[in-house]
């Protein structure tokens, strides 16, 4: 009977103790939650005014609110008499550890954050990067997804290209179309570049600003090399490229202009 009330009178001693301790720290916990709920929906009605993209907005306010859950709840352990130096060092130490395994997918995770920050490109640009030419398809947290002028799936991590040389032929709203068109040597010059300026002229995917320019890159063994310059929309690149090509060889058939080929004279010497 004695030992049954030792053992009452050590419950209501900790219920003493320990209760206001355990009310206060569920109240802050209610409390913290319902907070960190107001500052998420702040953080989302920010990401919306300044058009941060739709596909980071839910990573980051997830991010955000994980990690300060994770401080609250550390806190209300702390006020309820729990130890939370060793639990802190124990998250820090796994971090440490997942963050050494995993440092190739963070690197292309950081990349992916900060090209969807700053949008050196969106999708349906056509960008070259890593080497690769092709039109954005997907712009994914870790990777980025192009397709080819060949229409191949190109899969490019982010922290490669983040890291890297990214040229983007859309944003200007114009590109240039480089090709070479060889006449022979006997050929007329002057004629032969105003057959290619109106040739580039008659098409409407051609713009005329900047204007179509023909001028003269290369004296080559067997032909003058006339650089044809047009500018176009990145959506038209392609078919301007073949269809000039295909056009200048027509055109200057119509006009008595020779496109060479290379040829070799044999002498035989009769010895």
């Amino acid at each position: 009977m004695e030992n049954l009330e030792k053992y009452i009178n050590v419950i209501k001693d900790y219920m003493f103790q320990y209760a206001p301790k355990l009310i206060m720290a569920i109240l802050v916990l209610l409390i913290g939650l319902k907070v960190i709920g107001w500052i998420i929906k702040l953080i989302n009605k920010v990401f919306e005014k300044r058009n941060i993209d739709s596909t980071l907005r839910p990573f980051l306010s997830n991010l955000i609110g994980w990690t300060l859950k994770v401080m609250l709840f550390i806190s209300v352990a702390s006020m309820v008499g729990i130890e939370t130096t060793s639990f802190v060092a124990v998250i820090g130490a796994a971090g440490l550890a997942i963050g050494l395994a995993l440092q190739g997918t963070l690197a292309n995770f950081a990349g992916g954050v900060l090209l969807l920050i700053f949008k050196p490109y969106k999708v349906g640009d056509l960008i070259e990067a890593q080497g690769q030419l092709g039109v954005v398809k997907e712009i994914q947290i870790f990777t980025t997804i192009l397709l080819s002028p060949q229409n191949k799936t190109i899969i490019i991590p982010n922290g490669a290209i983040s890291n890297g040389d990214i040229t983007n032929y859309t944003t200007a709203g114009k590109i240039r179309v480089d090709l070479t068109v060889g006449v022979a040597y006997d050929s007329d010059i002057k004629k032969a570049k105003e057959v290619l300026i109106a040739m580039m002229a008659k098409d409407e995917r051609v713009l005329k600003e900047p204007a179509p320019f023909v001028g003269v890159s290369e004296l080559a063994d067997s032909s003058i090399n006339l650089a044809v310059r047009p500018h176009t929309t990145p959506e038209n690149y392609w078919g301007v490229y073949f269809d000039m090509l295909e056009n200048a060889k027509a055109e200057l058939d119509k006009a008595n202009i020779t496109i060479p080929f290379p040829q070799v004279d044999v002498h035989l010497d009769k010895v």
